[in-house]
């Protein structure tokens, strides 16, 4: 097994220890036509099986979180008038299960279930469930009542298209699982998200408006969203929020019963759209996507390269972190409800380095180790191998900072908050000294590549927010 340092309880280390680099010469380059190192102790394959095994264990550990949250769900709703705390230890189950799925990100990007397996169990590029788990920004307007006034980045809260009013308050609208798909960028406006987590994220937390102040460009205080309880009230107390006193706006418990339906169906949509990709990823499965990924050779690892670089690049540096930096727009931030945003970012770019490392800790504490890229690299070029860990190193650091501010009370929409807006250059220049690490470490990742004999696609094709150098 690698030597890792832990950096959180559910992922592998966020720094990559050292690795032994002694025993190495120039003859130890990767052989692309048999799909084997020529350092015998590890083979493209070993490595590709240990990916797989991952992908597995991580699907797995999405598939038990969501559902602990829908089981939890369930017993919420059926309380007529839940209290405080039945809905803080929601949104801590919400909170555990977003840990495996930011971890299982890397897996896009490369022809896999997540971004291709369709409804009928086929793999059919741009059908997989992606669009209806981890969709954002999220147009709240389309799911329930929003504050006057609250539009804020490039999205806003969008047109509700072929929807009137809103699904919650439309007495019109079925609300069930399969309602709500089809709902899912309603008038072909992607940002009128019906479901996945983020719906699930708005319907606990509600818009996160700042002590009250239905604005965004006032200075932000240090929490998420606000909904209270009585939204969920159906005993004679349900409202839909606060005015802006603070005095709660009363509604007919027929509200509140449909807002609790949504959040069950919303749950239910959420373990049924994992639970296919992890039996994709099953060992044990006949006909597995498994299979046709281990078998792959130097293609699968070509896809395994190829997410790395894209997820660092174009979906982490460019459309989650720089967007919301470059538009101050707490709407641009991946989990703006819950004031999550840093986790998303750490997970994320932690599991760029379990790839690479060829290591996942289960939420059970279980390690999943075996060999990984770094195994086929220190063969074929060992200095362009200490080179991508300390690619890796710097940008997990980076990133820890942020993530370190954000456990202290100084949340990621605070961080990227405009100086002309009450933010901070420290905080701000926190955030670019992440996304410029992250975009070092995708010019490695492209390196590597070259290094050992495989073809991928346009590792910078996902954002138009820069351009590779």
């Amino acid at each position: 097994m690698k030597s890792l340092t832990p950096f959180i309880k559910i992922a592998a280390s966020s720094a990559i220890s050292a690795v032994l680099l002694s025993g190495c010469n120039d003859d130890n380059k990767n052989d692309a036509a048999n799909n084997t190192s020529t350092d015998a102790s590890v083979t493209v394959t070993e490595v590709l099986t240990q990916n797989a095994k991952m992908a597995h264990a991580i699907y797995s550990d999405a598939v038990t979180t969501a559902t602990s949250l829908k089981a939890a769900i369930n017993a919420f709703v059926a309380k007529d008038v839940p209290t405080d705390a039945d809905l803080s230890a929601l949104k801590m189950l919400w909170l555990a299960a977003r840990e495996p799925y930011g971890l299982s990100e890397v897996y896009r990007f490369r022809e896999g279930p997540i971004d291709n397996l369709n409804d009928a169990g086929n793999m059919v590029e741009g059908e997989g469930p992606e669009g209806r788990l981890n969709a954002w920004p999220l147009g709240e307007a389309l799911i329930d009542y929003v504050a006057t006034g609250t539009t804020d980045g490039d999205e806003g809260t969008g047109a509700p298209g072929t929807v009137t009013n809103n699904i919650i308050a439309d007495a019109s609208i079925t609300i069930d699982k399969a309602t709500l798909a089809s709902l899912n960028e309603a008038g072909e406006n992607e940002a009128n998200i019906a479901t996945g987590y983020h719906a699930i994220e708005f319907l606990l937390w509600g818009q996160d408006l700042n002590q009250g102040v239905h604005s965004w460009t006032s200075s932000r205080d240090m929490s998420g969203g606000q909904r209270p309880v009585s939204d969920y009230n159906t005993s004679g107390g349900c409202t839909s929020g606060l005015n802006a006193s603070g005095v709660p706006n009363t509604e007919t418990d027929s509200v509140c019963e449909r807002r609790k339906d949504y959040l069950a169906a919303a749950s239910d949509l959420l373990v049924d759209d994992l639970t296919p990709i992890q039996t994709a990823w099953d060992p044990a499965g006949t006909g597995s996507h498994y299979d046709n990924f281990v078998a792959g050779g130097n293609t699968s690892l070509a896809k395994m390269l190829e997410a790395m670089g894209r997820l660092s690049f174009g979906e982490l540096a460019g459309e989650r972190m720089n967007i919301a930096l470059a538009t101050d727009s707490q709407e641009d931030e991946h989990s703006c409800f819950s004031d999550n945003t840093h986790r998303d970012i750490f997970t994320n770019a932690q599991g760029i380095v379990n790839t690479y490392t060829g290591t996942y800790t289960r939420v059970d504490g279980t390690v999943v180790d075996g060999p990984g890229i770094d195994d086929l690299l220190i063969a074929a070029d060992a200095s362009l191998n200490a080179e991508l860990q300390t690619a890796l190193d710097d940008s997990m650091t980076k990133i820890a900072a942020i993530d370190e501010q954000a456990k202290s009370g100084n949340p990621f929409d605070n961080q990227i908050q405009s100086i002309a807006n009450g933010g901070s250059q420290v905080d701000r220049d926190r955030v670019t000294a992440a996304i410029t690490a992250l975009r070092n470490q995708t010019n490695v990742i492209e390196d590597a590549i070259a290094a050992l004999g495989v073809t991928t696609g346009d590792l910078c094709q996902d954002t138009e927010q820069f351009t590779c150098e």
